[in-house]
């Protein structure tokens, strides 16, 4: 065909609202009550084959824990060696499609999640991952529709940025796939970037080795089958649920590993880079490594904060998905002279907050996801109840009874070096420290060098000259920066997400900064009128 089709101008996903008798909600409780009242069995994708190892893990509710929602087999060495082969087989023919029929795979894949896989998403969000029907709206349809539709429409800009030509000549850059294949590592609270973090390189036409958290393997399985139904061809995404170091030892000792796409902790993302870098000589190319990784994110109020407007957002950026977002709220810092009405208000407002069971749409919080993560944040509570200086003014409650419930805790501590305003708790933990109101700039500096991280961060003012300082004095303290508002719920298109420091490599999901990392450009030169001698003017006789 002699076409250069335009990609559709995207648009954000509206977010359903799920009011009572609306049908979004009649269709979304149907598929709660389908999905829980039967077990799925999660295979392994590779080279477009279920592969059923016979090795399981239980995909359970966190907030009825007792519940099996699927058996998801689990990846040995076999798998992971055929994972890689299969992507390197795809890697020959989907890295010499045309953007357009790469394009055509995900616009679908948008279009089959705004309809007929909404529900079905967002139910296994809802059960396998203690989602609201909110939360998993803005999550699991909207942002990822919008990562599919909007990606598509970065890679079409990247490929239009040319170079120069001059007469005689022509120019241009060939944004070739990486040669390799690229690894996904995924993490549980996002089923958006689950979905993102395989099909960003693949939309550049890479092929991508998919390892999902397992305790996400309900929603990203279904992700899986939603990429295949949009048509996207075998191998060139693999779905491998399995043991983390395993699978990572073996992926990033193959020579044709290309590339890390990850979002999960700092710790884990380090220890894959030294990987990487143990392994450099034997590689074919040197890797790009682009992580998402840790976050201790912050409020900051100055004197001139609209009281309501702080404390509603102190709530819903600390607890909402039970405070388990990198971009949660988790120190707020709060001049002594506001703070009386500002703890008036979160209290009170925090009285009426629900937690429980996300099926019941009056909830407000479910339950944190695993044992592991309740253990964590019930050690803070402890510790914190048993430390001086350090008031618990609200909750400190956990019951693991029949899920892992934590309450919403709020922290009052004297000490701003304290360890919940310094470590990172992934968890619906907020700890406040009430400041001298004449101490602004010296609490500037505070919220600046107290974490290792530069995520997300807030400031909330009314006085535009304290919120000019905040921007200056933070400029390196948040990759995401937001005035009077909560430091959550980026939206791709809107705001491009990532931060630096020890939040990871700032490659900004959302925008095109992130798709061009999973390009290697070719310069090309075409001389039209090459030169038929070798010798230049300057070298005649004078």
């Amino acid at each position: 065909m002699n076409v250069s089709p335009k990609i559709p101008t995207p648009v954000n996903e509206p977010v359903l609202g799920y009011a009572p008798g609306s049908p979004e909600r009649v269709e979304l409780k149907r598929t709660l009550k389908d999905m829980s009242s039967r077990q799925l069995e999660i295979p392994l994708v590779i080279g477009g084959k279920e592969v059923r190892t016979g090795r399981t893990v239980d995909v359970v509710m966190p907030h009825c824990h007792r519940h099996v929602l699927a058996k998801a087999h689990q990846a040995g060495p076999a798998e992971v060696e055929a994972a890689i082969a299969a992507a390197r087989e795809a890697w020959h023919d989907w890295s010499g499609w045309a953007f357009e029929r790469r394009a055509a795979v995900f616009l679908k894949a948008a279009d089959l999640l705004a309809t007929r896989y909404r529900p079905l998403v967002n139910g296994a969000t809802m059960l396998g991952q203690s989602k609201t029907a909110h939360q998993a709206e803005i999550d699991a349809a909207c942002e990822l529709i919008d990562f599919f539709r909007f990606n598509v429409q970065y890679a079409e800009r990247i490929y239009a940025e040319q170079p120069l030509s001059v007469a005689g000549v022509w120019n241009y850059l060939d944004y070739r796939p990486l040669e390799g294949f690229v690894y996904a590592i995924t993490p549980f609270n996002f089923t958006s970037i689950g979905g993102n973090l395989p099909t960003a390189p693949a939309i550049m036409g890479n092929t991508v080795v998919w390892k999902p958290a397992g305790t996400a393997a309900l929603s990203n399985y279904f992700i899986m089958r939603l990429l295949a139904e949009a048509g996207l061809p075998p191998g060139v995404i693999n779905f491998v649920p399995g043991p983390s170091v395993q699978v990572s030892e073996r992926l990033l000792a193959d020579r044709a590993f290309a590339g890390i796409h990850f979002t999960g902790s700092t710790e884990v993302f380090q220890t894959l880079w030294k990987q990487a870098s143990a392994n450099l000589t034997s590689y074919a190319t040197y890797p790009r490594l682009v992580g998402e990784t840790g976050g201790k994110d912050f409020i900051l109020a100055h004197a001139s904060a609209d009281a309501d407007v702080l404390a509603t957002g102190m709530l819903r950026g600390a607890f909402e998905y039970q405070g388990q977002k990198c971009s949660a709220a988790s120190r707020a810092y709060v001049p002594d002279t506001l703070w009386p009405a500002v703890r008036e208000r979160l209290l009170a407002m925090l009285a009426e907050v629900k937690v429980g069971d996300p099926a019941d749409f009056r909830n407000f919080m479910g339950a944190v996801i695993d044992r592991k993560a309740f253990d964590k944040i019930r050690g803070y509570i402890d510790a914190a109840k048993r430390a001086s200086g350090v008031k618990v003014l609200y909750g400190g409650g956990a019951d693991d009874t029949d899920g892992y419930f934590i309450e919403p805790t709020v922290l009052e501590v004297q000490d701003p070096a304290y360890r919940t305003m310094c470590e990172e708790i992934f968890g619906p933990v907020l700890t406040v420290h009430a400041y001298p109101a004449t101490h602004w700039v010296e609490t500037l500096r505070l919220v600046d060098q107290t974490s290792p991280y530069a995520l997300t961060g807030a400031v909330f003012a009314q006085d535009r000259g304290a919120v000019a300082q905040a921007q200056e004095a933070l400029r390196y303290a948040a990759g995401n920066f937001y005035v009077n508002d909560k430091p959550t719920g980026a939206v791709v298109g809107q705001q491009p997400f990532g931060g630096a420091r020890a939040s990871g490599t700032n490659d900004k999901a959302g925008s095109l900064l992130n798709l061009v990392r999973w390009a290697s450009p070719r310069a090309v030169k075409e001389n039209f009128i090459p030169p038929r001698s070798f010798g230049y003017p300057f070298m005649a006789e004078a």
